[in-house]
């Protein structure tokens, strides 16, 4: 029985209410940036009513990018799709072989291979990015794709979720499939994947957000600016010493890098809510 109580009712539209403008004000106030010329964009205070500039600061910012030595911010948007999107498919491949491997085969150490897997969640970022950083050098992988996105696929969590999904199975299920011959990727390709779509799909849009979201890996490993992503790129977009911010482009390129997650979000909603539902059971 749901208690009815207009006060807590109140209280709780308040609350979501005032979280909603939390949260967008900030975007709406980038978007009216977005919308100026470069001088009205410079008035104290900034009017918070938007303008006509937005096609025109979104152009300029895709065809040319922003300062001298800056790439086309198209091109900084293909290269954080061809990172956020290699590191989604490379972390969800390894995680679940890796987790499948767990589970199927029986093997000494097995749970002592997981927790030492796991147990990487506790170190860091901070404690592994430059040992990661120096392998990524001696590798010759700087200022290349396979350095955005190899050392990133790798991931305890995603290992944990696949490996508790895969537990849930019946064992009835798996001693089936060894009766009757099934070879371990026969298994997993035509029983295991199939029963894995609704997980795939939620790992994929945490995981694409998390690979386009990227900001200190690629500052850390590229230096020519053809292979730049955009949300690092835009930090370079921000002038340092006296020179000059071009602020309405800056958030033109900013709403520019919203697009690619949100359109994942809208396009996989429901079965990535039913893949977060999914792994709770």
């Amino acid at each position: 029985m749901i208690e009815n109580r207009r006060g807590l009712t109140i209280f709780s539209h308040t609350m979501l209410i005032l979280g909603i403008v939390v949260i967008l004000f900030p975007l709406y106030v980038a978007f009216v940036a977005a919308t100026l010329d470069n001088n009205a964009v410079f008035e104290t205070p900034m009017t918070l009513i938007p303008g006509t500039h937005l096609l025109e600061n979104m152009k300029n910012i895709w065809a040319n990018g922003v300062g001298v030595n800056s790439a086309p911010f198209w091109l900084m948007m293909l290269n954080s799709f061809i990172m956020a999107f290699g590191i989604t498919v490379g972390k969800i491949a390894v995680s679940m072989l890796s987790a499948f491997a767990i589970v199927w085969f029986r093997f000494p150490l097995r749970n002592l291979f997981f927790w030492m897997i796991f147990i990487t969640l506790m170190l860091p970022v901070e404690v592994r990015i430059f040992p990661t950083v120096e392998v990524i050098a001696n590798l010759n992988m700087l200022d290349s794709y396979a350095g955005l996105t190899l050392p990133l696929m790798a991931s305890a969590t995603a290992t944990f979720l696949f490996r508790q999904f895969f537990m849930t199975l019946p064992d009835e299920l798996i001693e089936a499939a060894r009766i009757d011959g099934a070879s371990p990727m026969r298994f997993f390709r035509d029983i295991v994947l199939p029963l894995s779509k609704t997980n795939l799909a939620a790992l994929f849009v945490i995981t694409f957000i998390y690979g386009w979201n990227q900001y200190l890996w690629p500052l850390l490993i590229i230096t020519d600016v053809n292979l730049g992503t955009a949300v690092a790129g835009i930090k370079g977009m921000i002038a340092t010493g006296e020179g000059t911010t071009l602020w309405n482009q800056v958030m033109a390129a900013m709403l520019l890098t919203l697009i690619p997650p949100v359109v994942i979000v809208l396009a996989m909603q429901r079965a990535f809510v039913r893949g977060l539902v999914d792994s709770e059971k």
